[in-house]
């Protein structure tokens, strides 16, 4: 079966219409899954969860697989609430990102295992699966090795999706570090991530770039890249490669994997363009087993 692609949950803070506007044009992209819904932080209120809703029937309408992600780190009562609101919207299928999400969500039929749940060895996965499953997330730091381990026992009727391409979201926190950077408390952010569409770039004294703050979310400054390895994730049988979205070019980012999926193009040739677009330099370090930032190129096939 041919490999789909998904677009990942918008991690950043846009203004409404922006973000109206975004997945008006998502709908008729080559993308074949769609994550929706605010998985950083409950204070972004640009979109509602009724908004988010609308979206979904518009882009299942559309002919898209739409899949409402749950946020990773959930920090009040009112939070717990849109859980619930969200695993039991009837409609849709929806991707945990935290185990109180796949509490919610086991015997509701099959979900999404997020990235942030830390499925990192097969006994995991096997002991997870039970609970509806669906499909699962590999964790941004496992490596192909790691992965393939995985793939070998997998359990029937799981499907694998690995981040393909975006910034590493890498950890979470109760603090705000863009409110933190405007000195503002975080009850009182003025919603400076409005500020900044692809994050607040974090540079080391050497003036190189380091991580991006996107409030209590931090992520790498590089791009995770995997478009060259597209036929490395074909071999070890992934079902389903995520783009994370990002404030410009994202459309033609999707269309670049595309053409590499459906053989119009080589990944190497698509790559060539796909390193204009990004925002930083490009990284696959952890898909080799070594530092996240470090780039490797892959091995070519001997002519």
């Amino acid at each position: 079966m041919e490999m789909k692609l998904s677009l990942g949950p918008l991690l950043y803070y846009w203004p409404r219409a922006q973000v109206l506007a975004f997945y008006e044009s998502v709908a008729t992209s080559p993308v074949d899954v769609v994550y929706l819904g605010e998985a950083v932080c409950s204070r972004r209120h640009e979109m509602r969860l009724s908004d988010w809703l609308d979206l979904a029937t518009m882009l299942r309408d559309a002919g898209k697989e739409v899949v409402l992600s749950t946020q990773v780190l959930i920090e009040s009562g009112a939070d717990v609430t849109v859980l619930h609101k969200i695993a039991d919207n009837g409609q849709f299928m929806v991707e945990a990102n935290d185990m109180g999400a796949v509490h919610c969500l086991t015997g509701k039929g099959p979900f999404v295992a997020g990235p942030h749940l830390n499925i990192y060895n097969l006994p995991t996965l096997l002991w997870m699966a039970p609970l509806g499953i669906g499909r699962w997330v590999m964790p941004l730091e496992m490596g192909r090795e790691d992965l393939a381990v995985m793939q070998q026992g997998r359990p029937d009727g799981v499907q694998t999706e690995v981040f393909a391409y975006g910034r590493l979201p890498l950890a979470f926190s109760a603090r705000c570090f863009t409110a933190r950077h405007a000195n503002l408390p975080k009850d009182d952010c003025q919603f400076k991530c409005l500020d900044h569409p692809d994050g607040l770039l974090m540079r080391t004294r050497e003036s190189e770039a380091f991580l991006v703050l996107n409030g209590i979310q931090t992520q790498s400054a590089r791009v995770h890249n995997l478009l060259p390895e597209v036929p490395a994730l074909r071999a070890l049988g992934v079902d389903v490669l995520r783009i994370s979205p990002q404030s410009q070019h994202t459309l033609r980012v999707v269309a670049l994997f595309a053409e590499v999926l459906s053989g119009h193009t080589t990944a190497l040739d698509a790559n060539a363009e796909l390193c204009g677009l990004m925002p930083d330099q490009a990284c696959n370090g952890y898909w080799y087993g070594k530092a996240g930032l470090e780039q490797i190129e892959p091995a070519r096939d001997p002519a």
